[in-house]
Protein backbone atom coordinates (compact mmCIF):
# COMPACT_ATOMS: atom_id res chain seq x y z
CA UNK A 1 0.00 0.00 0.00
CA UNK A 2 1.23 3.50 -0.88
CA UNK A 3 1.24 5.27 2.49
CA UNK A 4 1.36 8.65 0.73
CA UNK A 5 -1.99 8.17 -0.95
CA UNK A 6 -4.81 5.91 0.21
CA UNK A 7 -8.39 5.98 1.46
CA UNK A 8 -9.55 4.62 4.82
CA UNK A 9 -12.97 3.00 4.57
CA UNK A 10 -14.99 2.66 7.78
CA UNK A 11 -18.46 3.08 9.21
CA UNK A 12 -16.97 4.36 12.49
CA UNK A 13 -14.66 7.31 11.75
CA UNK A 14 -14.37 9.53 14.84
CA UNK A 15 -14.14 13.15 13.71
CA UNK A 16 -14.22 16.23 15.95
CA UNK A 17 -17.91 16.72 15.22
CA UNK A 18 -18.93 13.12 15.79
CA UNK A 19 -18.82 9.68 14.18
CA UNK A 20 -19.11 9.41 10.40
CA UNK A 21 -21.07 6.25 9.67
CA UNK A 22 -20.08 5.96 6.02
CA UNK A 23 -17.43 7.30 3.73
CA UNK A 24 -13.75 7.30 2.94
CA UNK A 25 -11.04 9.20 4.80
CA UNK A 26 -8.30 10.20 2.35
CA UNK A 27 -4.66 10.26 3.43
CA UNK A 28 -2.21 12.01 1.13
CA UNK A 29 1.36 13.16 1.72
CA UNK A 30 1.08 12.18 5.38
CA UNK A 31 -2.00 14.33 6.06
CA UNK A 32 -5.76 13.92 6.21
CA UNK A 33 -8.04 15.19 3.47
CA UNK A 34 -11.82 15.81 3.77
CA UNK A 35 -14.00 12.69 4.02
CA UNK A 36 -15.56 11.72 0.69
CA UNK A 37 -18.42 9.39 -0.17
CA UNK A 38 -17.10 8.16 -3.51
CA UNK A 39 -13.71 6.82 -4.52
CA UNK A 40 -11.72 8.06 -7.47
CA UNK A 41 -10.88 5.42 -10.04
CA UNK A 42 -7.93 3.25 -9.07
CA UNK A 43 -7.86 4.46 -5.45
CA UNK A 44 -6.09 2.29 -2.91
CA UNK A 45 -8.35 1.42 0.03
CA UNK A 46 -7.59 0.44 3.63
CA UNK A 47 -10.80 -1.40 4.51
CA UNK A 48 -11.66 -0.92 8.20
CA UNK A 49 -15.37 -1.67 7.91
CA UNK A 50 -16.79 -2.53 11.33
CA UNK A 51 -13.75 -1.09 13.08
CA UNK A 52 -13.15 2.19 14.85
CA UNK A 53 -10.93 4.72 13.10
CA UNK A 54 -9.87 7.12 15.83
CA UNK A 55 -7.54 10.08 16.30
CA UNK A 56 -4.16 9.06 17.61
CA UNK A 57 -4.24 9.27 21.39
CA UNK A 58 -2.68 12.25 23.17
CA UNK A 59 -1.07 11.53 26.54
CA UNK A 60 -0.54 14.77 28.45
CA UNK A 61 0.65 13.28 31.75
CA UNK A 62 3.29 10.61 31.18
CA UNK A 63 6.79 10.23 32.62
CA UNK A 64 8.23 7.53 30.41
CA UNK A 65 7.94 4.13 28.74
CA UNK A 66 10.02 1.10 27.78
CA UNK A 67 12.68 1.67 30.45
CA UNK A 68 13.12 5.39 29.73
CA UNK A 69 12.13 8.35 31.92
CA UNK A 70 12.01 12.05 31.09
CA UNK A 71 14.16 12.78 34.17
CA UNK A 72 16.98 10.70 32.69
CA UNK A 73 17.65 13.83 30.58
CA UNK A 74 18.42 11.53 27.65
CA UNK A 75 17.12 12.71 24.24
CA UNK A 76 17.74 9.32 22.63
CA UNK A 77 15.76 7.63 25.40
CA UNK A 78 12.85 10.02 24.90
CA UNK A 79 12.79 9.15 21.21
CA UNK A 80 12.98 5.42 21.93
CA UNK A 81 10.01 5.77 24.27
CA UNK A 82 8.18 7.75 21.59
CA UNK A 83 8.53 4.94 19.06
CA UNK A 84 7.13 2.38 21.49
CA UNK A 85 4.31 4.69 22.59
CA UNK A 86 3.18 4.96 18.98
CA UNK A 87 3.06 1.17 18.77
CA UNK A 88 0.60 1.32 21.68
CA UNK A 89 -1.72 3.92 20.15
CA UNK A 90 -0.29 7.17 21.57
CA UNK A 91 0.76 9.41 18.68
CA UNK A 92 1.34 12.62 20.67
CA UNK A 93 2.60 13.23 24.20
CA UNK A 94 3.78 15.93 26.55
CA UNK A 95 6.78 14.44 28.39
CA UNK A 96 6.26 15.01 32.10
CA UNK A 97 8.81 16.00 34.73
CA UNK A 98 8.96 15.16 38.44
CA UNK A 99 9.67 17.05 41.65
CA UNK A 100 13.47 17.06 41.50
CA UNK A 101 16.17 19.74 42.00
CA UNK A 102 15.60 22.78 39.78
CA UNK A 103 18.76 22.14 37.77
CA UNK A 104 17.66 18.61 36.87
CA UNK A 105 14.20 19.78 35.84
CA UNK A 106 15.87 22.33 33.57
CA UNK A 107 18.10 19.65 32.07
CA UNK A 108 15.08 17.43 31.49
CA UNK A 109 13.26 20.25 29.70
CA UNK A 110 16.29 20.87 27.52
CA UNK A 111 16.57 17.16 26.69
CA UNK A 112 12.95 17.04 25.48
CA UNK A 113 13.67 19.86 23.05
CA UNK A 114 16.88 18.13 21.98
CA UNK A 115 14.97 14.90 21.34
CA UNK A 116 12.63 16.75 19.02
CA UNK A 117 15.57 18.27 17.16
CA UNK A 118 17.17 14.86 16.60
CA UNK A 119 14.21 13.56 14.63
CA UNK A 120 14.56 13.27 10.89
CA UNK A 121 11.78 13.19 8.32
CA UNK A 122 11.76 9.39 8.54
CA UNK A 123 11.18 9.27 12.31
CA UNK A 124 7.97 7.41 13.14
CA UNK A 125 6.98 7.80 16.78
CA UNK A 126 4.76 9.77 19.12
CA UNK A 127 5.11 13.49 18.48
CA UNK A 128 6.36 15.77 21.26
CA UNK A 129 3.69 18.47 21.64
CA UNK A 130 4.89 20.15 24.83
CA UNK A 131 6.14 19.58 28.38
CA UNK A 132 4.07 19.14 31.53
CA UNK A 133 5.73 20.17 34.80
CA UNK A 134 4.39 17.87 37.52
CA UNK A 135 5.84 19.71 40.50
CA UNK A 136 7.84 20.90 42.30
CA UNK A 137 5.24 23.31 43.72
CA UNK A 138 3.48 20.68 45.85
CA UNK A 139 2.93 19.95 49.55
CA UNK A 140 4.27 17.04 51.55
CA UNK A 141 0.90 15.93 52.97
CA UNK A 142 -0.01 14.43 49.59
CA UNK A 143 3.46 13.90 48.18
CA UNK A 144 2.63 10.52 46.66
CA UNK A 145 5.74 9.49 44.73
CA UNK A 146 7.11 13.06 44.61
CA UNK A 147 10.06 13.95 46.85
CA UNK A 148 9.11 16.57 49.51
CA UNK A 149 12.78 17.55 49.87
CA UNK A 150 12.60 19.33 46.51
CA UNK A 151 9.20 21.01 46.92
CA UNK A 152 8.85 24.79 46.99
CA UNK A 153 6.41 27.68 46.59
CA UNK A 154 5.35 28.45 43.02
CA UNK A 155 7.78 30.71 41.19
CA UNK A 156 7.06 32.41 37.89
CA UNK A 157 10.73 33.29 37.57
CA UNK A 158 11.73 29.64 37.89
CA UNK A 159 9.22 28.49 35.26
CA UNK A 160 10.50 31.20 32.91
CA UNK A 161 14.03 29.85 33.37
CA UNK A 162 12.85 26.31 32.59
CA UNK A 163 10.88 27.61 29.62
CA UNK A 164 14.07 29.09 28.21
CA UNK A 165 15.78 25.71 28.48
CA UNK A 166 12.73 24.07 26.93
CA UNK A 167 12.73 26.52 24.00
CA UNK A 168 9.10 27.34 24.75
CA UNK A 169 7.80 23.74 24.98
CA UNK A 170 6.29 23.99 28.49
CA UNK A 171 2.53 24.03 28.02
CA UNK A 172 1.25 23.15 31.50
CA UNK A 173 2.53 23.50 35.08
CA UNK A 174 1.11 22.11 38.32
CA UNK A 175 0.89 23.31 41.90
CA UNK A 176 -0.79 22.83 45.27
CA UNK A 177 -3.09 25.85 45.58
CA UNK A 178 -2.51 26.28 49.33
CA UNK A 179 1.07 27.30 48.62
CA UNK A 180 1.81 31.04 49.13
CA UNK A 181 1.68 32.98 45.88
CA UNK A 182 -0.54 30.46 44.09
CA UNK A 183 -3.13 32.96 42.87
CA UNK A 184 -0.50 35.22 41.35
CA UNK A 185 1.26 32.22 39.80
CA UNK A 186 -1.92 30.93 38.11
CA UNK A 187 -2.67 34.38 36.74
CA UNK A 188 0.85 34.91 35.38
CA UNK A 189 0.96 31.45 33.80
CA UNK A 190 -2.32 32.15 32.04
CA UNK A 191 -0.87 35.35 30.59
CA UNK A 192 2.17 33.37 29.42
CA UNK A 193 -0.02 30.79 27.69
CA UNK A 194 0.88 28.03 30.15
CA UNK A 195 -2.09 26.12 31.61
CA UNK A 196 -2.06 25.39 35.34
CA UNK A 197 -3.14 22.20 37.08
CA UNK A 198 -3.93 21.58 40.75
CA UNK A 199 -2.76 18.49 42.60
CA UNK A 200 -0.54 16.77 45.19
CA UNK A 201 -2.34 19.06 47.57
CA UNK A 202 -3.95 19.30 50.98
CA UNK A 203 -6.04 22.27 49.84
CA UNK A 204 -9.57 22.92 50.97
CA UNK A 205 -12.42 23.26 48.52
CA UNK A 206 -12.28 27.02 48.96
CA UNK A 207 -8.55 27.17 48.17
CA UNK A 208 -9.09 25.07 45.06
CA UNK A 209 -11.92 27.24 43.79
CA UNK A 210 -9.88 30.38 44.47
CA UNK A 211 -7.06 29.02 42.30
CA UNK A 212 -9.53 28.28 39.52
CA UNK A 213 -10.76 31.85 39.83
CA UNK A 214 -7.17 32.98 39.33
CA UNK A 215 -6.66 30.94 36.18
CA UNK A 216 -6.10 27.26 37.04
CA UNK A 217 -7.81 25.05 34.47
CA UNK A 218 -7.26 21.40 35.42
CA UNK A 219 -6.72 18.88 38.21
CA UNK A 220 -3.83 16.40 38.36
CA UNK A 221 -4.84 12.68 38.43
CA UNK A 222 -8.11 13.58 40.14
CA UNK A 223 -8.90 11.68 43.37
CA UNK A 224 -5.22 10.70 43.79
CA UNK A 225 -2.89 12.75 46.04
CA UNK A 226 -5.47 15.37 46.99
CA UNK A 227 -8.08 16.10 49.66
CA UNK A 228 -11.08 13.87 49.15
CA UNK A 229 -14.76 14.58 48.83
CA UNK A 230 -16.60 15.01 52.13
CA UNK A 231 -20.14 16.23 52.64
CA UNK A 232 -18.96 19.05 54.94
CA UNK A 233 -15.47 19.45 53.50
CA UNK A 234 -15.69 18.92 49.73
CA UNK A 235 -11.90 19.19 49.32
CA UNK A 236 -10.03 19.45 46.06
CA UNK A 237 -12.04 16.56 44.61
CA UNK A 238 -15.17 18.62 45.23
CA UNK A 239 -13.56 21.60 43.51
CA UNK A 240 -12.81 19.41 40.49
CA UNK A 241 -16.39 18.16 40.37
CA UNK A 242 -18.09 21.53 40.68
CA UNK A 243 -15.95 23.88 38.56
CA UNK A 244 -17.68 23.19 35.28
CA UNK A 245 -15.15 24.72 32.88
CA UNK A 246 -12.08 22.96 34.27
CA UNK A 247 -10.67 19.59 33.22
CA UNK A 248 -10.13 16.57 35.46
CA UNK A 249 -7.39 14.06 34.66
CA UNK A 250 -8.27 10.43 35.38
CA UNK A 251 -5.93 7.42 35.49
CA UNK A 252 -8.44 4.73 34.49
CA UNK A 253 -6.43 1.61 35.21
CA UNK A 254 -8.81 0.23 37.83
CA UNK A 255 -6.12 0.73 40.48
CA UNK A 256 -5.73 4.50 40.84
CA UNK A 257 -9.41 5.00 40.09
CA UNK A 258 -12.08 2.34 40.20
CA UNK A 259 -15.14 2.20 37.96
CA UNK A 260 -17.71 3.88 40.28
CA UNK A 261 -15.38 6.82 40.92
CA UNK A 262 -14.78 7.24 37.18
CA UNK A 263 -18.53 7.22 36.53
CA UNK A 264 -19.07 9.76 39.29
CA UNK A 265 -16.49 12.16 37.83
CA UNK A 266 -17.83 11.85 34.30
CA UNK A 267 -21.38 12.37 35.54
CA UNK A 268 -20.33 15.42 37.55
CA UNK A 269 -18.27 17.19 34.89
CA UNK A 270 -19.46 15.71 31.62
CA UNK A 271 -17.14 13.67 29.43
CA UNK A 272 -16.10 16.85 27.58
CA UNK A 273 -14.11 17.90 30.67
CA UNK A 274 -12.55 14.57 31.70
CA UNK A 275 -9.13 13.82 30.20
CA UNK A 276 -7.77 10.29 30.25
CA UNK A 277 -4.06 10.21 31.16
CA UNK A 278 -1.69 7.35 31.87
CA UNK A 279 0.79 8.82 34.39
CA UNK A 280 2.93 6.01 33.00
CA UNK A 281 6.43 5.38 34.35
CA UNK A 282 9.60 3.98 32.79
CA UNK A 283 8.34 0.50 33.66
CA UNK A 284 5.47 0.86 31.19
CA UNK A 285 5.84 -1.82 28.53
CA UNK A 286 8.38 -3.62 30.73
CA UNK A 287 8.29 -6.85 32.79
CA UNK A 288 7.78 -6.96 36.53
CA UNK A 289 10.87 -5.96 38.47
CA UNK A 290 12.66 -3.13 40.27
CA UNK A 291 12.99 0.32 38.70
CA UNK A 292 13.57 3.95 39.74
CA UNK A 293 11.33 7.01 39.86
CA UNK A 294 13.33 10.15 40.56
CA UNK A 295 15.07 9.58 43.91
CA UNK A 296 12.94 6.58 44.82
CA UNK A 297 13.15 2.86 44.10
CA UNK A 298 9.93 1.32 42.84
CA UNK A 299 8.77 -2.23 42.22
CA UNK A 300 6.44 -3.33 39.46
CA UNK A 301 4.60 -6.44 40.57
CA UNK A 302 1.53 -7.93 38.90
CA UNK A 303 1.22 -4.80 36.78
CA UNK A 304 1.15 -2.38 39.74
CA UNK A 305 4.05 -0.02 40.56
CA UNK A 306 4.75 0.75 44.24
CA UNK A 307 7.35 2.76 46.07
CA UNK A 308 9.76 0.53 47.97
CA UNK A 309 10.12 1.28 51.68
CA UNK A 310 13.49 1.10 53.46
CA UNK A 311 12.76 -2.44 54.63
CA UNK A 312 12.01 -3.58 51.09
CA UNK A 313 8.25 -3.70 51.56
CA UNK A 314 5.97 -2.03 49.02
CA UNK A 315 4.42 1.33 49.93
CA UNK A 316 2.37 3.90 48.01
CA UNK A 317 1.23 3.31 44.45
CA UNK A 318 3.66 5.17 42.18
CA UNK A 319 2.29 6.08 38.78
CA UNK A 320 1.07 3.41 36.37
CA UNK A 321 1.94 1.21 33.43
CA UNK A 322 -1.31 2.11 31.69
CA UNK A 323 -1.67 2.97 28.00
CA UNK A 324 -4.41 5.26 26.75
CA UNK A 325 -5.68 2.54 24.44
CA UNK A 326 -6.34 0.37 27.50
CA UNK A 327 -7.86 3.31 29.40
CA UNK A 328 -10.36 3.86 26.58
CA UNK A 329 -11.49 0.25 26.70
CA UNK A 330 -11.72 0.34 30.50
CA UNK A 331 -13.90 3.45 30.53
CA UNK A 332 -16.31 1.87 28.06
CA UNK A 333 -16.34 -1.49 29.86
CA UNK A 334 -17.07 0.36 33.12
CA UNK A 335 -20.09 2.13 31.62
CA UNK A 336 -18.53 5.54 32.30
CA UNK A 337 -18.73 6.70 28.69
CA UNK A 338 -19.68 5.57 25.20
CA UNK A 339 -16.98 4.41 22.80
CA UNK A 340 -16.99 7.72 20.92
CA UNK A 341 -16.80 9.70 24.17
CA UNK A 342 -13.97 7.59 25.59
CA UNK A 343 -11.98 7.90 22.36
CA UNK A 344 -12.32 11.68 22.45
CA UNK A 345 -11.46 11.69 26.17
CA UNK A 346 -8.09 10.19 25.20
CA UNK A 347 -7.41 12.48 22.24
CA UNK A 348 -9.36 15.69 21.75
CA UNK A 349 -9.98 16.47 25.43
CA UNK A 350 -6.41 16.12 26.82
CA UNK A 351 -5.11 18.09 23.84
CA UNK A 352 -7.54 20.90 24.63
CA UNK A 353 -6.75 20.72 28.37
CA UNK A 354 -3.06 21.24 27.66
CA UNK A 355 -3.49 23.88 24.98
CA UNK A 356 -2.03 21.73 22.20
CA UNK A 357 -5.28 21.09 20.35
CA UNK A 358 -4.11 23.22 17.43
CA UNK A 359 -1.82 20.42 16.31
CA UNK A 360 -3.20 17.08 17.57
CA UNK A 361 -6.20 15.29 19.03
CA UNK A 362 -8.62 15.26 16.10
CA UNK A 363 -8.98 13.82 12.62
CA UNK A 364 -9.26 16.94 10.52
CA UNK A 365 -8.36 17.86 6.96
CA UNK A 366 -4.86 19.31 6.80
CA UNK A 367 -3.69 17.70 10.05
CA UNK A 368 -1.01 15.02 10.21
CA UNK A 369 -2.55 11.61 9.51
CA UNK A 370 -2.08 10.19 13.01
CA UNK A 371 -4.79 7.65 13.70
CA UNK A 372 -5.63 4.30 15.27
CA UNK A 373 -7.61 1.37 13.98
CA UNK A 374 -9.43 -0.41 16.80
CA UNK A 375 -11.64 -3.45 16.62
CA UNK A 376 -15.34 -3.34 17.41
CA UNK A 377 -14.30 -4.52 20.90
CA UNK A 378 -11.92 -1.49 21.16
CA UNK A 379 -8.79 -3.61 21.09
CA UNK A 380 -6.02 -1.68 19.35
CA UNK A 381 -5.06 -3.20 15.99
CA UNK A 382 -2.90 -0.68 14.09
CA UNK A 383 -1.52 2.83 14.60
CA UNK A 384 -0.49 5.26 11.87
CA UNK A 385 1.77 8.27 12.30
CA UNK A 386 1.79 10.61 9.34
CA UNK A 387 0.02 7.91 7.36
CA UNK A 388 2.74 5.33 8.07
CA UNK A 389 1.76 2.15 10.00
CA UNK A 390 3.71 1.53 13.19
CA UNK A 391 1.80 -1.45 14.57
Amino acid sequence: MDQNGFFVKSDRIVLAGGVVASGYLPVADGAFRPVVQELPEGAEVLDCTGKWVTPGFVDTHIHGFLGHDVMDCDPEGINAASVELARHGTTSWTPTTLTQPAEQIGEACASVWQADQLRGDDFVGARIEGIFLEGPFFTAEHAGAQNPAHMSDPSVEQVCAWQDEAHGLICRASLAPERPGSAEFCAEMSLMGVATALGHSNASYEEGVAAVGSGATSFVHTYNAMTGLGHRAPGLVGAAMTTSETYAELICDGIHVQAPAARAMVNAKGWQHVALVSDCLRCGGMPDGDYELGDFPIRLQDGVAHLLDADGSMGNIAGSVLTLARAVKNVVDWGAATAEQAIRMASEIPARMSGVDDCCGVIQAGRAADFNVMGADLELETTYVGGVPVR
